[in-house]
């Protein structure tokens, strides 16, 4: 990557990164371990799977919606190294209760499980897109932004072929969802101090009042309201991707588990591509010039994968297909091609507005700037995750469901323009 592969040897910045690695990579695996249980081992109906992905996504957000003014007033007041500390020792607790889940196949404590890890989540980001410009150096902000997401989604690759690998075998993955979360929070441990600026705005614990001036306080910049909505339809999008995905899989290819894994996987190595490339392009400017170009070549691609989906040979009832099986079907190559080209055009497209977030507004602010992104990002995602709620209800199925995914590409590329418009 352009002037930032020595980020990778800097004390700076290589704890952060292993913390966020490490908290990706189980966070993938408990989600993706209770998904591919639910889907595959207690539901035989295509609704009701499409619903309980929808249910779960859905609590999982709904923390970023609710508490994101807190995490982000929070990050600013009190050192943000510390507060990792203390959002990793949450972790272990949380990965307790989820594995006592997976053991016991309790529904309602692996559902609280994901619920918890929303909230861990929703404090952890704030903290780490606000580190990095106290940390790095101002044309190392890009590529350090480039690194964590690339490095975040292929630990989702990672913990994605754990989880379909100990699916199983529940108290093996209860167990390890522990221990990663015990070496994260040594790893959390070696963060360097980052204490906040004496500037900082005194903070508003009334959740709803705060997160109501948060977010006005932020919108009304253009070049950040452009950008917050800009990456709130991105992950809108990805919300109802994620969301399809198995019952897709399941349904419509029908494939087993681990082709779902797969489908996840190869998501997660194009999100990562697209992000190392972008920086590439860009030679470490912060810059929306390739956003709506990225994104628009994605809607191409999710309808590329609409038409692969659509001529996938009719399956019979019965056994579902397994991996090997997938990957000698004519259409399985274009297929794995469009998924890949989705997932890199998504990267490009998303990874510049985050370090626009965190570049553009002075230091002491960058943590409730980005919470302003997460609450805005969460009601967006909301909205997804209630589309493909509802339009499962009404029996339109996963396939039918990329059209909406491709036309919100386009109001998606109409922001990022008028982001670049706005910028110059």
């Amino acid at each position: 990557m352009q002037n930032v592969t020595h980020l990778l040897r800097a004390r700076r910045f290589v704890p952060l990164f292993a913390t966020q690695f490490l908290g990706a990579f189980n966070d993938s695996l408990f989600k993706q371990g209770v998904v591919l249980f639910v889907t595959y081992q207690l539901y035989s109906d295509a609704t009701k799977e499409a619903q309980f992905n929808a249910i779960a996504q859905g609590l999982f957000i709904l923390p970023f919606f609710l508490l994101s003014a807190a995490a982000g007033q929070l990050a600013d007041i009190r050192d943000k190294a510390h507060l990792i500390r203390i959002v990793k020792l949450a972790e272990i607790i949380i990965m307790a209760v989820g594995g006592a889940g997976l053991i016991f196949a309790s529904v309602p404590l692996m559902l609280a499980a994901v619920f918890a890890m929303g909230v861990h989540s929703t404090f952890f980001g704030p903290i780490k897109y606000a580190i990095l410009p106290q940390h790095l150096h101002k044309d190392e902000v890009l590529g350090g932004t480039g690194l964590v997401e690339a490095g975040t989604y292929l630990a989702i690759l990672g913990g994605t072929i754990a989880a379909g690998g100990l699916a199983a075998f529940p108290k093996i993955a209860a167990a390890a969802t522990v221990i990663i979360a015990a070496v994260g929070f040594l790893t959390g441990r070696q963060v360097p101090s980052a204490p906040p600026h004496s500037d900082a705005r005194p903070p508003d614990w009334h959740i709803f009042r705060a997160s109501v001036r948060l977010v006005s306080g932020t919108m009304h910049i253009p070049r950040l309201f452009l950008a917050i909505c800009a990456i709130s339809f991105f992950w809108t999008i990805g919300a109802v991707m994620i969301i399809i995905f198995p019952p897709l899989v399941k349904n419509v290819l029908g494939a087993d588990e681990h082709v779902a894994s797969l489908f996840i996987a190869i998501f997660s190595i194009g999100i990562a591509i697209g992000s190392i490339l972008i920086n590439r392009l860009l030679k470490s400017e912060v810059s929306a010039r390739f956003a709506p170009g990225s994104v628009l070549a994605m809607g191409v691609c999710v309808l590329f994968l609409y038409f692969v989906a659509q001529s996938w040979a009719d399956h019979a009832d019965g056994e579902l297909i397994t991996l090997g099986n997938f990957l000698y079907q004519p259409s399985a190559p274009l297929m794995i091609l469009a998924l890949l080209t989705i997932s890199i055009t998504g990267g490009m497209f998303v990874v510049p507005l985050y370090a626009f977030l965190t570049t553009t507004v002075d230091q002491s602010e960058t943590a409730r700037t980005v919470a302003a992104n997460n609450i805005v990002n969460s009601g967006a995602m909301v909205v997804g995750s209630g589309l493909a709620f509802g339009l499962s209800s009404l029996g339109f199925g996963p396939g039918s469901q990329l059209l909406l995914v491709a036309a919100m590409c386009v109001v998606s590329a109409w922001l990022g323009w008028k982001l670049h418009q706005a910028c110059d």
